[in-house]
């Protein structure tokens, strides 16, 4: 009986990419942390130039360009003269008419100024997650999307993965029935970042945006991203900002949330039990479950959800009057998940495809997080207000 009911979950065979003959011209905007995990991608895949790169603070851009390998080398290689380098992306963008695509990697706080400015522009955009720090910035974000006509995805590599991919085969199988409750978060006991991640000014966010977003997706993507409607959100910062667990450094910029969590309910039904941690008293808030009228998932909790799991997931069942419960196998996923990002990013630009992670869907995402912010302020449950915006004449 096992084996027959895995069948059902086998994936496809495995297709080659798209072979994509059109090469695109790309500027990185932004050459911090997030940057350096393009770096390799972007050297292995030969439909994509490097042409500029831009970066607020002086010879940062020219820094990052000289240890990533885009160098005159590169050029030479790619067939054009040279990498230029800006101080901003509006100067970058004004200044290079043939680019084609933005890679925006910047600090969250400018995520949606910097992907406006190139949407309008003409752009392809590629956005490093979370997709903005607030609900009306994400609007604004996609009303330039649809306005430009170009693909604008979302960095959330994690939906590139076998496994993660498999939670959607096993819910869109109908093995679950019909999904009415699902509890997720992640959380590090202790790991709380530095950077612009630990400050307003930058960030906006904190463990909500840096990591919360991942574990949205991961059960949105599975169910079909049903709009959210209602939040009631909690949001803390004990740890941050106490010397006990952090540096001075930190401690001293420290005023974002490092804990956050949500009761949401989600259009169809679906009620979303969601919390997420940079730092806690425990190892873990929780497996994610995914409970179904058919039939329940439990997916083993990760730290954060970034990238996989390394334990099986299990499903239960009531089958011919008995209880039982089976383990799904883990997979291998071959290749780096942030190559996969890139490569269908890039391949849905230069065909005109659907970005593989459509800005429509984050949407909710973002909503639910700046949802989760202003409820926590407010001291109780509010309602979504969600534009239209694809709708929008």
């Amino acid at each position: 009986m096992l084996d027959k009911i895995l069948s059902q979950f086998k994936p496809e065979e495995e297709k080659a990419p798209a072979e994509v003959k059109q090469v695109l011209k790309a500027g990185i905007i932004g050459a911090g942390w997030i940057a350096t995990s393009y770096a390799e991608p972007l050297h292995q895949l030969p439909n994509v130039q490097i042409v500029a790169i831009c970066d607020l603070i002086p010879g940062k851009a020219e820094k990052f360009a000289k240890n990533y390998g885009f160098d005159e080398q590169y050029a030479k290689e790619r067939g054009f003269d040279r990498v230029r380098f800006y101080g901003s992306h509006k100067e970058m963008i004004d200044n290079e008419p043939e680019l084609d695509v933005a890679f925006v990697c910047t600090y969250n706080a400018t995520h949606a100024e910097c992907c406006i400015y190139a949407l309008d522009h003409g752009l392809h955009v590629l956005c490093e997650k979370p997709f903005t720090v607030t609900l009306d910035e994400a609007v604004e974000v996609c009303r330039a999307e649809k306005r430009s006509g170009k693909v604008l995805s979302i960095g959330f590599q994690p939906r590139m993965d076998d496994n993660m991919q498999m939670i959607k085969k096993i819910v869109d199988s109908g093995e679950l029935g019909k999904v009415y409750y699902i509890q997720t978060g992640g959380g590090r006991r202790l790991g709380i970042p530095g950077s612009t991640f630990i400050e307003q000014k930058t960030a906006g966010i904190g463990a909500l945006g840096d990591i919360g977003c991942y574990s949205l997706d991961l059960v949105l993507n599975a169910i079909g991203y049903p709009k959210p409607l209602t939040v009631s959100g909690y949001t803390s910062g004990f740890f941050g900002n106490n010397p006990k667990y952090v540096n001075e450094d930190v401690c001293s910029r420290f005023d974002v949330d490092d804990f956050g969590a949500g009761f949401i309910r989600l259009e169809g039904g679906v009620i979303l039990d969601f919390r997420i941690s940079w730092a806690m008293n425990l190892d873990t808030p929780g497996d994610t479950i995914i409970l179904g009228t058919e039939g329940g998932l439990r997916i083993p909790s990760t730290e954060c959800w970034n990238g996989s799991f390394d334990k099986p997931m299990t499903v239960y069942k009531h089958v011919a009057g008995e209880d039982i419960e089976y383990q799904v196998p883990l997979k291998t996923t071959p290749e780096s998940i942030f190559l996969r990002k890139i490569r269908s990013f890039l391949e849905a630009a230069a065909t005109g495809g659907e970005a593989p992670v459509p800005a429509r869907q984050i949407l909710y995402n973002q909503a639910i997080i700046d949802g989760i912010c202003r409820s926590a302020r407010l001291g109780h449950e509010i309602e979504l207000d969600i534009p239209d915006v694809y709708g929008e004449e």
